[in-house]
């Protein structure tokens, strides 16, 4: 079977590797499709060397079939349509025995810490596994692990009805964030400083804005009457971002950080006391998101599809590495696995 192997130096190289069945409480998935995701560039830039075992195959944004199904597993079985929830946490420690195995202290990521999707075969645990339905398209549903974080994100920032949402970056999960909370009721808007990005946004039917064009603070408290966002979701990962989010929230409002800073950014910590704000951090999901977000997809509610801005066969995944990385206006891309 083929395999990409990240192989570090900018370097995707695609093998021929054995197919090797699945362990016992494993499953074989047959890969339809794999989206390259911001980690994974992160990582073929070279950014994660330190961490990640070189060569390794990455990728976990997918879709695939059973094709196998190992020992003891139970309530699974070969056709089955499915998505990963690529977690393997410790089970031991203080957060998994508390109920949050998602951030666990001791969390291997499938596809960073371990093998990943971008090859034909994959074997995982099969209690990673989500259903699902036989008319949601596996292409779309390659776009389901994204999704899930922004029904985390929305979830963990209590977004309801009514609610008025900053969004500050636009991105893929920016923008996924910005049509969950729409979808709950809530008045969005968002900012983005990239004007590929922020007119994708507004063909969707977001709200959007330029910061750098227009003074985002004295929008948002016009749109308002005064009183500021309820929630502000900072996804850039910016150091412009971080500052903006305390000028921005409403008297005892929140702040739900996203993004991930290469340095530490500067926040007005007075704000905090004098609104009585509450700041969150929202990272990965839970099997709830994923459930909700395969929800949404099949629903036909959000329009996920459009982030599609690419496919390419596995054979040309170093080119579309490059693509990404030399590209702004792009959103996601997809490997066809199956498309050789």
């Amino acid at each position: 079977m083929k395999a990409a192997f990240y192989e570090g130096k900018k370097t995707i190289r695609v093998r021929d590797v054995t197919r090797k069945p699945p362990g016992p409480n494993e499953v074989q998935i047959e890969i339809a499709y794999c989206g390259i995701c911001g980690t994974d560039l992160h990582i073929f830039l070279g950014h994660m060397d330190k961490r990640v075992s070189i060569p390794q195959v990455l990728g976990h944004e997918m879709s695939g079939i059973i094709s196998e199904v190992g020992e003891n597993v139970k309530g699974w079985k070969k056709g089955d349509r499915v998505v990963v929830r690529p977690l393997n946490p410790c089970g031991k420690c203080f957060a998994c025995q508390s109920g949050y195995a998602h951030i666990c202290y001791n969390l291997k990521f499938i596809g960073i810490d371990s093998p990943g999707a971008f090859q034909e075969f994959w074997n995982v645990p099969a209690d990673t596994l989500h259903k699902l339905p036989d008319f949601l398209s596996l292409e779309r549903s390659a776009l389901i692990e994204p999704l899930s974080v922004a029904c985390h994100d929305v979830r963990v920032g209590e977004v309801k009805k009514n609610d008025y949402v900053v969004v500050i970056g636009g991105g893929p999960i920016g923008i996924l964030i910005a049509l969950v909370a729409q979808l709950e009721g809530a008045r969005v808007l968002l900012s983005e400083i990239n004007s590929f990005r922020k007119d994708f946004a507004s063909n969707l039917g977001i709200k959007t804005v330029n910061p750098k064009e227009v003074n985002l603070t004295d929008l948002v408290f016009d749109q308002t009457d005064g009183v500021g966002a309820d929630i502000v979701f900072e996804v850039s990962g910016s150091v412009a971002g971080a500052s903006m989010v305390t000028e921005l929230t409403r008297v005892r409002g929140r702040i739900v950080v996203v993004g991930i800073f290469n340095e530490i950014p500067k926040v007005d910590l007075f704000q905090f006391f004098w609104r009585e704000l509450e700041l969150k951090g929202a990272r990965l999901y839970n099997p709830e998101d994923f459930e909700k977000a395969i929800q949404l997809a099949s629903s036909g509610q959000l329009p996920i599809d459009q982030l599609i801005s690419e496919k390419y066969p596995l054979s040309q995944i170093q080119s579309a590495f490059e693509k990404i990385e030399s590209r702004s206006e792009i959103m996601k891309v997809l490997i066809d696995i199956k498309g050789g």
